[in-house]
């Protein structure tokens, strides 16, 4: 199995992890908790990693603390309670922590949701950042209650070494308890286009134009998000069609500014796989972003990202290697980097995108590092 020493901080540990646990010792029970069953990057995260701890033969489970109307009907998380800090949530949610060792939870409604309904417990729970502190806490009042809720935390878990020392600065948690450890998914999942008629087969299944550049972006379509800049880039491009996977409150809205047909919207994909080997490039526009899945996703599939240089998006989009950064908010820097990307051996780009989240965001190496943390924080493992 590849070195998982990437997952790893940068620099002397105060703390450092235990070897990978042994496959034939008894591994802690885990449970697994996400906001809600959509299919998001915290809940993605959470359930790849839920389904490689099994496939290791480790105990774990995966629950999500409230319903959601935009969840998929044949949503696989079963639910908690009716709401996120219900008292019937925060019950249920102890009851469940009581038959594990750990309880992982991703996504920051999980952190006061485990501090309050774990506390008096024996079960520990490492907290999951996915996003960027500086901007989900902005304010001093929510940096006072998100730190005295970080610090209940046994361990957290950072996606990035930059990410790691925002949080060990900004909420002043000691740094042997603060871990990086990668955002990552499957590589399997996300084989590349096998050529141009891959490609093709891949468009017509989504009912995407056969001919043309074709961009994808993938994500909640929400303010922070900023698909409009995307339309805003795409007019600067006249001979690109965008597909735009996901959905939101601004879908209406930004689909009534198409008034080229130059935009497709798929809604919700529950496997985006297929538009990545069928389009030319990535498009990632946020204002705010941690390390996203659908950069990692994409790169695995090698597909090159032209993304806003925001958070840590430069751990997957080396800027001129594996694709390429511009300032948020600026739809020419975007459309002209488009053009420039569109206009270099495509195949080159995406092969080193491959190369780079094979070694780094591959769930088979982001995994031992996760079942390294799962046993230096679990109470000790039931027989």
């Amino acid at each position: 199995m590849p070195d998982p020493a990437p997952a790893q901080p940068a620099g002397p540990q105060p703390d450092p992890a235990p070897p990978a646990p042994q496959r034939d010792v008894p591994q802690p029970a885990v449970l697994h908790l996400v906001t809600d069953p959509r299919r998001r990057g915290a809940q993605n995260l959470a359930r790849d990693l839920h389904a490689e701890l099994l496939r290791r033969g480790q105990r774990s489970d995966l629950r999500a603390l409230q319903p959601h109307p935009d969840a998929p009907a044949d949503a696989d998380v079963p639910v908690l309670g009716p709401a996120r800090f219900h008292p019937r949530t925060l019950r249920a949610l102890r009851a469940a922590a009581r038959r594990a060792d750990v309880v992982v939870a991703h996504g920051s409604s999980t952190l006061p949701a485990c501090a309050l309904a774990l506390l008096g417990t024996r079960t520990p729970f490492v907290y999951v950042n996915i996003g960027d502190p500086r901007h989900w806490t902005a304010s001093a009042s929510r940096r006072l209650r998100v730190g005295a809720f970080l610090h209940r935390a046994a361990a957290v878990a950072a996606i990035s070494d930059g990410a790691r020392q925002v949080l060990v600065d900004r909420f002043r948690l000691p740094p042997q308890r603060v871990r990086t450890i990668p955002n990552a998914r499957p590589a399997e999942r996300f084989p590349p286009a096998a050529d141009a008629a891959d490609r093709q087969t891949a468009r017509a299944a989504l009912g995407l134009p056969a001919d043309g550049p074709l961009l994808a972006w993938v994500g909640a379509v929400a303010p922070e998000k900023r698909l409009d800049l995307a339309l805003d880039a795409l007019a600067l491009l006249p001979a690109a069609h965008l597909a735009v996977a996901g959905d939101g409150p601004l879908r209406a809205a930004l689909a009534a500014r198409d008034t080229t047909g130059r935009v497709t919207f798929l809604g919700d994909l529950a496997d985006p796989a297929p538009l990545y080997r069928a389009a030319d490039a990535l498009l990632l526009t946020s204002d705010s972003e941690g390390v996203p899945g659908v950069l990692v996703e994409a790169a695995l599939a090698a597909l090159p990202a032209v993304a806003t240089d925001v958070g840590w998006v430069g751990e997957v989009v080396q800027d001129g290697v594996t694709g390429t950064l511009v300032p948020p908010g600026d739809a020419a820097a975007l459309a002209a980097a488009v053009d420039r990307l569109l206009a270099d051996a495509r195949h080159g780009v995406g092969a080193a995108a491959r190369r780079h989240a094979l070694a780094r965001f591959d769930l088979a190496v982001v995994a031992d590092a996760w079942q390294q943390l799962i046993a230096r924080t679990a109470r000790a493992p039931r027989g």
